[in-house]
């Protein structure tokens, strides 16, 4: 008598791993679209042979969207969407493995990896000139006002020119790179008068100007390890007379009247003498015929 005997596969294993745990330095300039983790990695086995099927979640809120994978049995996870280091530098996320679809009503065996994703901040922006505003609270953007300066006609100064809103200085965006930002003048110093120190940005003179004018310097901050990344300020200099005598005014007391009724803008009349507009009247020794 000959007896076959079949054997059924039970499903009484679950997915394994060979690495539930990984960590990943994604840089923050990582094309869309880039494998973040091969597939080879990722696999889960089954000892009961079954195919397996994979789902990506992120446990860090407000992360999710940028991470994806290839399909629901390729567990390749790639980029999805672009990255900001701003918004965010770390994520984890979760991969499972199951033995059964998830919308599979017969029981499941499920595996779970952890992936740790580290965003590493790239050199994506050129240097800001300081004070600067950042648009709609928006960190990628960040806009200087133009650099002003004066000088005396004929007059030598050997310390940095003082300028509103504050000295020139520029920084690296790129805050965890913080590259060296060396300076330049690259436009509008006309005869050579200023200069610019490379490490500072101090700008100093070298040598007077002897009539009244106005420079419009273009003065560059560059990155020391990427010259590519560069930005121009503007700075005005403007050369006037030496100022030696504070403004004064006529009198130390004016005294006027007004009527009531009157309307807005109208005139205060000299006390006194109603007919005549009070006029406020300061003068200014260095300009004795103004």
């Amino acid at each position: 008598l000959e007896i076959l005997v079949t054997v059924l596969n039970e499903n009484d294993n679950s997915p394994v791993f060979a690495q539930p745990n990984f960590t990943r330095d994604v840089p923050e300039d990582t094309k869309v679209d880039t494998a973040i983790v091969a597939r080879e990695d990722l696999s889960a086995s089954d000892a009961d042979l079954d195919t397996i099927y994979y789902e990506l979640t992120t446990r860090a809120q407000d992360t999710d969207g940028y991470f994806a994978i290839r399909g629901v049995n390729n567990p390749e996870i790639y980029l999805q969407k672009a990255l900001d280091y701003d918004n965010f530098n770390s994520t984890t996320l979760l991969l499972y493995a199951r033995d059964r679809p998830v919308t599979s009503p017969d029981p499941t065996n499920t595996a779970t990896a952890t992936i740790s994703i580290i965003i590493k901040q790239s050199d994506t922006r050129a240097p800001w000139f300081l004070p600067c505003t950042q648009l709609h609270n928006d960190t990628s953007v960040c806009i200087s006002s133009p650099y002003s300066g004066r000088v005396n006609i004929s007059e030598m100064l050997t310390d940095p020119l003082r300028l509103e809103p504050g000295p020139i200085y520029a920084v690296d965006p790129d805050y965890t790179i913080s590259d060296r930002i060396v300076y330049s003048i690259v436009g509008g110093n006309r005869d050579e008068v200023f200069s610019v120190d490379a490490d500072t940005g101090n700008l100093t003179m070298n040598k007077i100007v002897t009539s009244p004018d106005s420079f419009l310097l273009q003065v560059m901050a560059t990155q020391v390890s990427n010259i590519r990344k560069y930005s121009v300020a503007t700075v005005e200099i403007k050369v006037i007379n030496k100022s030696n005598f504070p403004p004064y005014f006529e009198n130390g007391l004016y005294n006027g009247t007004v009527f009531v009724g009157l309307p807005r803008r109208s005139f205060v009349y000299r006390a006194g003498d109603p007919s005549t507009p009070l006029v406020i009247t300061a003068m200014d020794q260095d300009y004795p015929d103004v």
